[in-house]
């Protein structure tokens, strides 16, 4: 293949013009797979040398190349979107900000630095979500009450564990690859999934299978390897008892593929390795009970409803949200959601980020979002256009969801549950008809948090940002209420 000849120019000229200058993600996308150069231009058709000025980004990527690209690795043009950085450019922000509001550089800049050198953001990002591990443990150390109970970093292991799924977009290609090839193989024999699972556990690896009503309030199952069984709650419903199984079989067919993965990631300790291969189990569980392919072709066809899915899989409402926050498959993608679960108090107890949106790890979020309005209105779906500083704007889907008491006396517990995605994916998502989605949405100001939010006049803050003193005038007024 050939491409008309273009003129070298700066990366200046790049932003002014659009043109996409993308050499580190290259460089990244073909360390990944260990091609070489001279490999992959021969894949591309083109010149050795034309690829090494693309990597070091003294000549665009033409839309020829692009597709070739997109051909030869799987990956759509979306991957090489320079907004794709937005979550590390903040992530990166907040750490300077928290650390030295003086040394923090402008967004633009940082948006350069994270262009350039990922590695080296991320870098920075990491080693400084273990500073504040290594603070917080330090506080609880030596807390003057001296409660033991405080020693440790209680959220360390899952903040830790979320960033893992983060930087993987929260999709693992040969888990879930693996979990449909087996469910294709079960519809092969027998048709029926559910069954087919749980037989699979007793017949290939000697699972005996014994449901039971005397569990306790809080335990679902539980599973012994030296007598090798399995003790299912009779709570469960029918999906989440098949939930349970599959997510026990990952264990027992490819726990040493998760074993790798976790490997790989270098956690800190050995309360975050644990959560991490809980989280990988649970993940395969979704795959093996909502298939990548036909779950993929049920949403699209469904327009995302996902109380049409729910209804559909007989999984629960949050289920299906976190199994749609999941859709990355290369070739295959479905609208790149972010994931959110929230309560009352604003405790964030799971969130995932298949998009740029940035989730603030220095304080709460935004009493804006929508997602806290669920609660005034149980069960009822709500929808908001937000923008956030950036100027990148969302669509995003609020509803609450109850898991009630088990027994007379037990409390039950309410979460808020939030889908958002790009306004630009909105027209895919039946929530969004009837609104205007377009240039002239109203969209609400929202931001990660008040911390690190940019929106100084905010009616909402709560607080200064981080580095920004409470500023008070000769009559002592406040410029921002700050809560006031």
């Amino acid at each position: 293949m050939t491409d008309t000849p273009v003129r070298a120019k700066s990366a200046d000229d790049g932003k002014k013009s659009g043109t996409k200058y993308v050499g580190s993600r290259l460089r990244q996308l073909r360390s990944e797979r260990g091609l070489s150069q001279v490999k992959l231009a021969a894949d591309l058709g083109i010149s050795p040398s034309y690829l090494n000025q693309i990597e070091h980004d003294t000549r665009p990527l033409t839309a020829a190349v692009l597709t070739r690209i997109s051909e030869v690795f799987g990956v759509d043009a979306q991957f090489f979107d320079p907004q794709d950085n937005i979550r590390l450019v903040a992530e990166l922000r907040e750490a300077l900000i928290e650390e030295s509001a003086e040394s923090a550089a402008d967004p633009q800049e940082l948006a350069d630095v994270v262009a350039a050198h990922p590695a080296f953001a991320e870098a920075v990002v990491n080693l400084h979500r273990r500073y504040r591990v290594a603070t917080d443990q330090l506080t609880a150390l030596t807390d003057e009450r001296g409660d033991s109970s405080m020693r440790g970093s209680i959220s360390a292991p899952h903040e830790e564990v979320r960033d893992f799924f983060s930087d993987h977009h929260n999709y693992f290609h040969d888990l879930d690859v693996a979990a449909e090839e087996m469910v294709t193989r079960i519809r092969m024999h027998s048709g029926d999934v559910r069954n087919g699972i749980a037989n699979r556990l007793e017949t290939v690896h000697g699972v005996n299978v014994v449901r039971r009503v005397d569990l306790g309030d809080d335990l679902l199952h539980s599973f012994d390897p030296q007598t090798r069984q399995l003790q299912i709650s009779a709570a469960l419903g029918l999906g989440q008892r098949t939930f349970k199984l599959a997510s026990e079989l990952a264990y027992l067919e490819y726990g040493d593929v998760m074993a790798q993965l976790v490997d790989d990631a270098n956690f800190t300790s050995d309360d975050a390795r644990a959560l991490a291969m809980s989280g990988l189990a649970n993940y395969f569980a979704a795959a093996a009970v909502m298939p990548y392919e036909q779950f993929h072709g049920a949403a699209e066809d469904f327009r995302y409803d996902i109380e049409r899915l729910s209804a559909f899989y007989a999984l629960s409402y949050e289920t299906i949200c976190h199994r749609l926050s999941t859709l990355q498959r290369p070739n295959l993608r479905g609208v790149p959601w972010s994931f959110v679960r929230v309560d009352r108090a604003g405790n964030m107890s799971k969130r995932q980020s298949a998009t740029g949106f940035h989730f603030s790890a220095s304080g709460g979020t935004c009493p804006l979002w929508n997602v806290y309005e669920t609660f005034a209105s149980p069960g009822k779906i709500l929808t908001q256009v937000a923008q956030m500083p950036d100027g990148r704007d969302y669509f995003w889907v609020a509803r609450t969801v109850e898991r009630r008491a088990a027994r007379f006396g037990q409390p039950g517990k309410t979460f808020a549950i939030g889908l958002g995605c790009e306004l630009r994916h909105a027209g895919r998502v039946i929530y969004s008809d009837g609104l205007e989605i377009g240039p002239k949405a109203r969209a609400t100001p929202i931001g990660s948090g008040c911390r690190v939010c940019e929106r100084i006049q905010c009616p909402q803050r709560a607080f200064p940002p981080l580095g920004v003193p409470l500023q008070i005038d000769e009559h002592r007024s406040s410029i921002s209420p700050y809560g006031t």
